[in-house]
């Protein structure tokens, strides 16, 4: 006669299902944390405080100048893309030189005189920050040219200079887009500029470029705006290719103009 099958003993020290919940659940709590964290400090917020009567202003200057291209709640429309989480960099980038309001459609937005004052222009940089948090305006120890000059010249060779020309000159791009000219640019909307990416430029956050890299790049673009060129006349700093064309149709023109000249004086 068989005897009776055992049942299985139940395993000791197996672990609940909810336990496993517990632990799923609060891996995510860390993981969105940290996430959260490191989102804040690779976009550069600051943490400044600004007045509720800016934001006010700021809003009301919103409402009335930039709302039908990006939507009251900065959402965007079919005319203009959303402004949640660009910062007040980006803000103070295109509203301070002039690029934005937009003054007609086109491949990009061109520089143009500014119609706000300075206090408009933060009171429309603070709206936006308080509405989603972005990039942040840059502080004053990174705008100084104190810089390495030389090693910033060498951080631009690397990372601008294939648009903007070695130089910062400017330079075309395709579809009838340019990278505009950096002679002139104050260093605060250099800055701005590297931080944002707008328009075709790629975004070098602080995990790409350091603050003390930028600043060594803004040092190195006004160390040559400053200094005049040693070899005389720079042609619109556009490279070989504005000397060739200068040389091969004034230099080729005076040689003709010569032989032409000392023919007719041989007849």
């Amino acid at each position: 006669m068989s005897s009776p099958r055992r049942r299985p003993s139940r395993r000791r020290g197996r672990r609940s299902p909810l336990a496993t919940i517990a632990l799923i659940a609060l891996g995510l709590v860390f993981t969105g944390s940290g996430y959260a964290a490191f989102s804040a400090v690779s976009a550069g917020d600051t943490a400044v405080a600004v007045s509720q009567e800016s934001v006010e202003r700021g809003q009301k200057l919103f409402a009335a100048n930039c709302a039908t291209c990006h939507g009251m709640s900065l959402e965007g429309t079919e005319a203009g893309p959303t402004l949640i989480g660009v910062g007040a960099a980006s803000v103070d980038f295109q509203v301070g030189t002039g690029r934005m309001p937009l003054a007609n459609t086109g491949p990009q937005a061109p520089e143009k005189p500014n119609l706000f004052s300075e206090e408009d222009v933060q009171a429309m940089a603070d709206y936006v920050a308080s509405v989603s948090p972005g990039p942040g305006l840059p502080e004053e120890e990174y705008l100084q040219t104190t810089g390495d000059a030389t090693r910033g010249a060498e951080l631009f060779r690397i990372n601008c200079a294939m648009c903007h020309n070695v130089a910062g000159a400017g330079g075309a791009l395709t579809e009838g887009k340019y990278a505009p000219s950096l002679k002139g640019t104050s260093a605060k909307h250099i800055y701005e500029a590297m931080v944002t990416g707008p328009q075709n430029m790629p975004v070098f956050s602080d995990a790409n470029l350091t603050p003390e890299d930028k600043r060594d790049i803004i040092t190195a673009l006004k160390y040559q705006e400053e200094t005049p060129a040693p070899g005389g006349f720079e042609l619109g700093a556009l490279g070989p290719v504005a000397e060739g064309l200068f040389a091969w149709i004034f230099g080729l023109g005076a040689i003709v103009a010569l032989t032409v000249w000392i023919t007719a004086r041989a007849n």
